[in-house]
């Protein structure tokens, strides 16, 4: 079984952001690195049907030159091998359209049996890539995933819904899934697994090797913090009309209760 997992480089989380120059996006001067939490889990549940099922786990990253350290770390982690769609550029910004139609044609040339991507980007969160991407491939596929099972040509998976509810899905292969953070334990790269990542195929593709990039068809216009300000409010009445006040105002306005 051939699964492929698609993987995204984003600033870590514990990284102090600042908005460039341009008001754009966000300075990378002194930002750090590491995978988008949700594609480690996508990672994972790839690891764990393989050591089921057999076959192999390709990871798949379009990104800058910097990317190719979390693609080692995925190779690490026991992925056999890494397919980069290289470029400085930004890919129209991020956009899902344009990831994903790059993507598209690196894995018209793999063939996958399924694809598995993270639920959304830590960095951007549009959680429209992965979805995008099966559409491209024309394959069935299905998000918020916490539990896949295989069985011959079908998979059975367990989708996460709202309240604590769960739905169980059976659909055919060849597939795509976009896995939930949380939905299994994260491995460790293993000092042997490190070693072995430096000798694993590595491939680099270009934009233009895959037929060029599309244009943006989303537009970030400017990024900036929210504004803080603060502001007092003195309820009328007595103590019990007061309360009642602000219940009402942390219900209704704040929405906190």
């Amino acid at each position: 079984m051939k699964i492929v997992v698609a993987i995204k480089q984003v600033p870590a989380r514990d990284s102090v952001l600042r908005v460039d120059s341009a008001g754009k996006w966000i300075a990378d001067a002194d930002l750090t690195y590491e995978i988008n939490e949700p594609d480690a889990y996508a990672l994972e549940a790839g690891l764990q049907l393989k050591e089921q099922v057999g076959g192999e786990v390709v990871v798949l990253s379009a990104g800058p030159a910097r990317a190719a350290q979390t693609i080692r770390e995925a190779l690490a982690k026991g992925a056999d091998r890494a397919v980069h769609i290289e470029s400085e550029d930004n890919f129209g910004g991020g956009d899902p359209l344009v990831v994903a139609k790059l993507m598209a044609a690196a894995l018209k040339q793999e063939s996958p049996d399924l694809v598995l991507t993270g639920l959304q980007s830590d960095d951007l969160g549009m959680g429209q890539t992965g979805v995008i991407l099966a559409e491209l491939l024309g394959v069935p596929h299905a998000t918020i995933i916490m539990n896949i099972e295989v069985s011959g040509t079908t998979l059975n998976v367990k989708r996460e819904l709202e309240d604590g509810w769960f739905q169980n899905v059976e659909m055919p292969l060849p597939a795509l899934l976009t896995m939930q953070s949380g939905s299994n334990k994260l491995r460790y790269a293993t000092l042997m697994g490190i070693k072995k990542a430096k000798t694993k195929e590595l491939k680099k593709l270009s934009p233009s090797d895959l037929g060029g990039m599309a244009a943006p068809t989303t537009v970030i216009d400017r990024v900036y913090f929210p504004e803080r300000n603060k502001q007092s409010q003195i309820f009328e009445g007595s103590p019990k009309e007061a309360a009642e006040k602000l219940i009402e105002k942390l219900r209704f306005e704040a929405r906190v209760i």
